[in-house]
């Protein structure tokens, strides 16, 4: 077996014990930093010694990268970003092969990642190691030419509305203004992931955001959290949240398309049968709750529902914080700095609703009044932030909610992940591994659910300037629907655990979200890649 790297460059004379001593002294207070990386950055060996050397240890072809070396244009070939998270650099092509170092060549993901997006492009990859220092060095200076049209704008309201359309242009559903401790970072989030947009000059951090604070309404003066709005584009609501951190201020723009158009339940996701959908939401005297994590798409899947539900004779009332998007025939009501969830579902009570939207089950208050609506004639639909649809009842109960209210008036809890879908115009499709038709497989078996594989293909992400070169466009949901019927009442009012519940349910029509998440998988929409991403199944 090799011994520790550090005790094998001490044996080649590469380095002494007082320069390993030094160099773990450094790494007290940058855990993160390879010892390799940290012999460099000190200074203690000669960079192209120490390389070499370190390349010979692990068996590895070693270059000392510089920004001269890199003879390609990098996103003609792997995104920026997808370089980032894997620290790795493309450098040189020369006959259908294209040299690519690394950070770390030991990290078998990374280097699988960057493979494949290179095979689907038709070349072999010849696998090189680099500090992870001179890494970054090369993708700072090429994200430098990306961010071109932000950085040529001269003046400070050019670039935030430059910012502003690029994200919309993008289908950015966020932009994160970031002070660092050497430059103000903008990201743009899309199709639920972070991409750098732009490294802006420290001492423009001020201006900029002076600027965010005047068009979004917030006091100048104030260093602490504040909310605002901007309202300069026409077809947007963009919100927007400031919060200091140790390097200045940071914000965040949700940006919120006005009147946007509502789909469909089968277009978010939902299998399109009629009897299913009517026995899930088409209820009165009781409760329906979206479960899922922050930014998974449960208001969207609201919407859909109330407009699946939306008919001339019955009377909607949502309540929402904020309204997101405005529906003809429905009275919907924003909560304010003044009211909450629970004093406004009080007064809607009295104006004769027959559905009732509540944004968020935040507290006690809130969920005894949403089971007392659900109690008394109405059909009441929220939201709670649980992992499955079977822990909305642990959430409950936390929140005081007695198993006999739970039983007698929770009707449906849903829950939802999204997942991206991926990119129709750059997928390339191949046959499944055998190793991915066992994980499916396996899974399949623990819930009585046997897959057909027969003529079934899945893809590759290869990434194209559709997809922002990350290889997926858009997102897609996976859910699970946990009807409650009476042996499941009997059980959650005999304050039985969630656990055996699920173990019930799973005997009827209740299947968890990684099925749903399989058979969009076989349906080509999405890849077993993308779901373990989300769902963390093998």
């Amino acid at each position: 077996m090799r011994q520790p790297i550090g005790i094998e460059l001490v044996k080649r004379g590469v380095i002494n014990e007082n320069d390993i001593d030094k160099a773990l002294q450094y790494q007290k207070t940058h855990p993160d930093k390879k010892l390799g990386d940290i012999l460099n950055i000190l200074g203690l060996c000669d960079s192209y010694i120490l390389i070499g050397a370190i390349a010979d240890i692990l068996g590895e072809k070693g270059i000392l990268l510089k920004e001269s070396d890199v003879k390609l244009n990098l996103e003609e070939y792997v995104s920026l970003d997808v370089l980032k998270q894997n620290k790795a650099i493309p450098f040189e092509i020369d006959n259908g092969r294209i040299k690519v170092c690394f950070a770390d060549t030991a990290n078998k993901r990374a280097i699988e990642t960057i493979r494949l997006l290179l095979i689907n492009k038709g070349l072999i990859m010849e696998k090189f190691i680099t500090f992870e220092s001179n890494i970054e060095k090369v993708l700072k200076s090429r994200e430098g030419n990306s961010q071109r049209d932000i950085k040529n704008t001269s003046d400070i309201t050019g670039l935030i509305d430059t910012v502003i359309k690029k994200a919309i242009d993008k289908r950015a559903s966020d932009i994160h203004f970031e002070p660092m401790d050497e430059e103000l970072r903008i990201r743009y989030r899309i199709d639920g992931e972070l991409y750098t947009a732009a490294d802006i000059e420290k001492d423009k951090q001020q201006q900029i955001i002076g600027r965010l604070k005047a068009i979004s309404n917030m006091h100048q003066e104030k260093q602490e959290s504040q909310d605002g709005r901007i309202l300069l584009y026409p077809d947007y609501n963009i919100r927007v949240s400031s919060q200091p951190n140790v390097y200045g201020e940071k914000f965040v723009l949700r940006l919120l398309k006005k009147n946007a158009d509502l789909k469909r339940l089968a277009d978010l996701g939902f299998k399109e049968d009629e009897e299913v959908l009517n026995r899930s939401f088409n209820k009165r005297n009781s409760v329906t709750i979206m479960a899922a994590p922050t930014g998974e798409g449960k208001t969207t899947t609201l919407y859909s529902i109330i407009d699946y539900l939306n008919r001339p004779e019955i009377n909607i009332t949502t309540i929402e914080d904020p309204v997101e998007i405005r529906i003809p025939g429905l009275n919907q009501i924003e909560i304010g700095a003044k009211t909450n969830f629970s004093d406004s579902l009080r007064t809607v009570l009295r104006q004769d609703p027959d559905i009732i939207l509540v944004g968020e089950i935040r507290d006690n208050e809130t969920a005894e009044i949403a089971m007392q609506a659900g109690q008394t004639g109405h059909y009441v639909l929220s939201t709670i932030h649980t992992i499955d649809s079977v822990e909305v009842i642990t959430r409950l109960r936390k929140m005081g909610i007695s198993n006999y209210d739970i039983a007698s008036t929770l009707a449906t809890s849903v829950s939802q992940r999204l997942v991206r879908k991926i990119c129709p115009q750059c997928a390339k499709q191949r046959d499944f591994t055998k190793e991915e038709i066992d994980i499916m497989t396996q899974i399949g078996e623990k819930y009585g659910v046997k897959f057909d594989f027969n003529g079934k293909k899945t893809y590759d992400a290869v990434g194209c300037e559709h997809c922002n070169n990350s290889g997926f466009y858009e997102r897609i949901g996976i859910f699970e629907i946990l009807p409650i019927d009476d042996d499941l009442r009997e059980l959650i009012t005999n304050d039985v655990s969630t656990l055996k519940i699920k173990e019930e349910a799973i005997k009827k029509t209740y299947k968890p979200l990684v099925i749903d998440g399989i058979n969009k998988v076989l349906a080509g929409i999405t890849t077993l890649q993308e779901l373990n991403r989300k769902l963390i199944i093998f």
